[in-house]
């Protein structure tokens, strides 16, 4: 057996070093904050003193209860309207050949670099002047909409990049009708990334604070929420809060690799 160049060993410990490093650039921010919703000192005491009384107390207000809804509706409609947006360009643009096609792309991904502000000042705007939709939860998810209808395009076009489109043609020669090969055919191949797109919509604005907030008016939400209770001082049951959003987020995460350990995902679109 060949033994390891000690240079290689060096630059193996080094790669790892680093790889430790970024992961707690990451991640301790948000273990920290979990930590200090479950100890009653919050200055480092030794040894901690453990408690629940911070989530009791979160549970019992009706404004997290209301906000919990509220951002899950704002989530999934979010998230239902993105991924049919982002679903139909890439299809087209990927689909059928045009020249236009690039210029298109910049176009359904321009919204990635406008400030969220600017978004939710402008959709606001846009919404009570032009639609005539004061502050509610649907003029929030189609303000979030606007935004992640560009993350969602952008994955969705990422995994359908290899779909053999080849499919579809073979089934419309074959007597299919175009609604019943997308059904039947499409559909079936590229759920993955559809449900991809969804689920970064729905991350998006769960979490989002500027869009939402100029188009909620006094509709709480979990951001909402953390912000009102910050102009008041860092209370503990924001800890809470913080780690409930976090612990639901990491949970998602968690069942999708499960879902791809076990096949029912798959994160690309083999060629045929």
């Amino acid at each position: 057996m060949n033994a390891v160049n000690p240079g290689r060993k060096l630059a193996l410990a080094g790669q790892a070093l680093l790889l430790i490093l970024l992961y707690l650039f990451l991640y301790f921010p948000i273990f920290y904050i979990m930590y200090l919703s479950f100890v009653e000192n919050t200055v480092w005491p030794f040894p901690p003193e453990y408690t629940l009384e911070h989530y009791i107390n979160l549970l019992t207000l009706d404004n997290f209860h209301q906000g919990l809804v509220n951002s899950l509706i704002i989530g999934i409609g979010t998230g239902l309207l993105s991924t049919l947006f982002a679903t139909m360009a890439a299809i087209g643009l990927l689909k059928y050949q045009s020249r236009w096609r690039g210029l298109l792309m910049i176009f359904y991904l321009a919204p990635l670099f406008v400030a969220h502000i600017l978004i939710g000042i402008s959709s606001l705007i846009f919404n009570k002047a032009i639609l005539g939709l004061p502050g509610n939860l649907l003029s929030a998810i189609i303000a979030n909409a606007t935004y992640a209808t560009a993350f969602a395009f952008l994955v969705i076009v990422a995994q359908l990049a290899r779909y053999d489109w080849r499919l579809d043609d073979v089934a419309m020669v074959f007597g299919a009708t175009p609604a019943k090969t997308f059904r039947e055919v499409t559909l079936p191949n590229i759920w993955p990334a559809i449900f991809g797109g969804f689920f970064v919509g729905f991350i998006l604005a769960f979490n989002n604070l500027e869009i939402s907030f100029y188009n909620l008016g006094a509709i709480p939400t979990l951001p909402t929420i953390a912000w009102g209770t910050l102009r008041h001082g860092i209370k503990p049951e924001l800890y809470a809060l913080a780690s409930i959003v976090n612990a639901f987020i990491f949970l998602i995460l968690i069942i999708l690799y499960f879902l791809l350990k076990m096949g029912f995902l798959k994160l690309d679109i083999k060629d045929r």
